[in-house]
């Protein structure tokens, strides 16, 4: 191809455009009128905007995209993921208009896209498949029926879904006929289309996916697995690859399921083959999503492949390059999810606001970010508030997660809440560390939610360390003008003092001397040396602890000389719904405990964090 237009906006877009331009393709962006000054816009050769923000009338307004391939004589698209990626009409349109679709071709779209076409397809091709009810279900009554039949728990989801949207599990019968009217609403307003089926609920899974690859041929391959049992209301937030829980025979009965599903739907592109695994390392198909998944990097890393240049190869009809036996496990590889969100709020609720401040860790090693957006970047209330995928890479798991460690560290975002204290968290959570995970992983790990960073004494006594050096530091600095002393009568240099530290309401007496850049620190007894550059204008301050390398952010430093650090990442009865608040298409429910006073909101309404929307006595 010489020319391919982008569907899509944001980190995917910039990742396409990229092996574009590694390929010698000419790239056009396509943007709503709010993304005009966005990353993928100003990468791509061509741009044009195709509405306004919301996403009806701009990215998945097929009209205008037509018309933007026509205007600039585009001769393929790519749907990247989410918006008009699984969309069968976009790619009967664009075949219509003899243009290229850089996926599957209609037929396997349309059989995979329907969860219960997809689950028939799958039992034919002797694919293991979850025991449920195979037809759609007509109403909130029939459901509860077909749940008693099957057994509780159920799983109740939206034939059209993905991304965790009109999902729902019920325990009973009444969890039935609200997931019911939940379920079908969502599944409403996100898909177009409000089908529901049901399915037995497997407790406690692993979800692990397996990406294949097959070109118009029929040659297909399966690029192993990925581990994403790290979730939050169905959407992943860590992604690794391999999973510590598969052995070979696993992995290879697993990769040819995938194989043989893809076979049966005469697909050809870069797809994914998504499984339930329960503890006994049985397998049961759950979809198949016939486009480049958000977690791809991780597979990029351990196999050397770049999948969106084969999907652009196999889509102009070149044959697959490689063999099965061609494809290896080298090393290991981490994604953790970057999101504008506050992670302090049932594990992450779409924060809004400008990066003020936006730096990636690119400089470690072994360290890949793929984002849309640059300091000064919006995050807006009408798109998924994605910053990033932070992968990093290593030739163990350990060496994988270290990286992954330092790299949160160092990554400074500034404007909006992020959820890097929660990711940080979870890659050091002794039983993820352990591999010992699974779906439920958060709730279980955080029963009551995600409260931050619970230090323990050593590290508090490293945090109060610091926060002494780091003041000591700044006095004296306050005390130099350009190199020389302000007067020219002043006492020698003090090397030693006495200070009193505060830190969760407990008041510490620390003695703290210095030499050099280096700081002894006597806290309780015991001694703490800390050492490092300290330069307060920096937003990173990397610093040596007792010999251990820690990098702590700067947040805030007011005029008044108070210093904000970042150490180490760091329901209601009466029971009637009140109303339901829906960010980012994920319906989340308020119940009222009180009398409702006055509402201030109208269905339909866009709101934001901190409107007052219903006021109780």
């Amino acid at each position: 191809f010489d020319k391919i237009l982008i569907a899509n906006r944001g980190e995917i877009a910039c990742r396409v455009i990229k092996t574009c331009k590694k390929m010698g393709i000419k790239t056009v962006a396509v943007h709503s009128d709010v993304d005009s000054s966005a990353v993928h816009v100003k990468v791509a050769d061509e741009a044009v905007c195709v509405g306004p923000a919301p996403t009806s009338k701009s990215y998945l307004n097929m009209d205008a995209i037509m018309n933007a391939i026509k205007q600039t004589g585009a001769q393929a698209v790519h749907p990247g993921y989410g918006f008009l990626s699984e969309n069968k009409e976009f790619a009967k349109r664009l075949a219509a208009e003899g243009v290229t679709f850089i996926g599957p071709d209609t037929h396997a779209i349309q059989a995979m896209g329907d969860k219960i076409e997809s689950k028939l397809i799958a039992k034919a091709a002797k694919v293991n498949t979850i025991p449920g009810f195979d037809g759609v279900v007509k109403d909130a009554e029939e459901a509860v029926k077909i749940a008693g039949e099957i057994g509780y728990p159920v799983m109740i989801k939206a034939s059209a879904g993905g991304g965790g949207k009109g999902m729902r599990i019920a325990w009973n019968d009444e969890e039935t006929r609200e997931g019911f009217r939940f379920s079908s609403q969502e599944a409403l307003s996100s898909f177009g289309d409000d089908r529901l089926l049901i399915e037995k609920f497997i407790d406690n899974p692993r979800h692990i996916e397996i990406q294949v690859l097959a070109d118009k041929h029929g040659d297909a391959l399966w690029l192993n697995e990925r581990e994403c049992s790290i979730q939050r209301r169905n959407q992943k937030v860590v992604e690794e690859a391999p999973s510590t829980f598969l052995d070979p025979d696993t992995r290879r009965a697993m990769g040819e399921q995938a194989v043989s599903l893809a076979n049966a739907v005469k697909y050809s592109s870069a797809g994914t083959v998504e499984f339930l695994v329960d503890s006994k390392k049985n397998f049961y198909f759950l979809e198949m999503n016939t486009r480049l998944q958000v977690e791809h990097p991780i597979t990029e890393c351990i196999t050397g492949l770049d999948l969106v240049q084969q999907m652009i190869r196999i889509a102009k009809g070149y044959k697959l390059q490689h063999k099965q036996s061609d494809i290896p496990i080298n090393g290991w590889a981490v994604e953790s999810r970057v999101y504008a969100e506050d992670p302090y709020k049932s594990f992450g609720l779409p924060s809004i606001g400008r990066l003020s401040q936006y730096q990636e860790p690119l400089d470690l090693p072994n360290v890949r970010v793929d984002s849309g957006i640059q300091e000064g970047s919006d995050i807006s209330i009408y798109y998924d508030p994605m910053i990033s995928k932070l992968v990093t890479y290593g030739k163990t798991r350990e060496e994988a997660l270290k990286k992954m460690e330092d790299a949160l560290d160092n990554y400074v975002i500034r404007g909006v809440t992020h959820n890097i204290p929660l990711l940080r968290e979870i890659i050091v959570h002794p039983r993820f560390v352990s591999g010992d995970i699974s779906t439920k992983f958060l709730p279980e790990v955080y029963p009551d939610g995600f409260k931050g960073h619970m230090l323990t004494a050593g590290e508090r006594r490293e945090l109060l360390a610091t926060a002494a050096a780091l003041y000591v530091a700044a006095q004296l600095r306050s005390q130099k003008f350009l190199g020389d002393l302000r007067v020219s009568v002043v006492p020698a240099e003090s090397r030693q003092w006495e200070l009193c530290v505060e830190l969760d309401k407990g008041v510490h007496m620390l003695g703290v001397s210095r030499s050099g850049n280096n700081y002894t620190v006597e806290i309780d007894g015991e001694k703490v040396e800390v050492s490092g550059e300290w330069n307060l204008a920096s937003a990173l301050l990397p610093i040596t602890i007792n010999g251990k390398h820690r990098t702590l952010q700067c947040l805030l430093r007011t005029a008044a000389g108070e210093i904000s650090l970042q150490y180490l990442g760091t329901s209601v009865a009466e029971g009637q719904e009140i109303c339901v608040i829906e960010a980012m298409k994920m319906q989340n429910s308020m119940t009222a405990a009180k009398t409702v006073k006055s509402v201030h909101c109208k269905a339909g309404d866009t709101v934001g964090e901190g409107d007052l929307l219903v006021e109780l006595e």
